[in-house]
């Protein structure tokens, strides 16, 4: 009997903060991350749109991904220091993937990406009082 082999990727939101930062520069923080996990790859978080400070980004190269569509490239420039291909997006996600659209994630090389979970944040509180 023939099964259809599941797509083993899979998005669910972040409970907890993501930073991410450039230089000395806080490109973007939210509470409202989504987690990309693709097994045998480092996990990928994404940031909405409303959580990015774009005043330090600039929309530089488009390219087709196989699997998840057409993604934008960002190049940064911060605190007096830049790179290309800092950041990237999908403009139009496939159907399964919607849920990204309108999110950023970030090249792990190039960007400080602190990600902390909600469990760590409410330990921190309970510590400094």
């Amino acid at each position: 009997m023939y099964e259809p082999q599941r797509d083993p990727t899979t998005i669910t939101p972040f409970i907890g903060t993501v930073t991410v930062s450039f230089s000395d520069a806080i490109i973007g923080s939210s509470k409202n991350a989504k987690l990309l996990s693709i097994p045998g790859k480092d996990p990928v978080y994404f940031l909405p749109f409303e959580d990015v400070y774009f005043d330090f980004l600039t929309r530089a190269t488009v390219a087709d991904h196989e699997h998840l569509g057409i993604a934008t490239y960002w190049s940064v420039n911060a605190v007096g220091e830049a790179a290309d291909n800092f950041m990237w997006s999908y403009e139009a996600p496939e159907q399964s993937d919607a849920i990204l659209e309108r999110h950023a994630a970030f090249n792990p090389r190039k960007a400080r990406i602190e990600a902390t979970p909600a469990d760590d944040q409410l330990r921190a509180h309970d510590i400094a009082e």
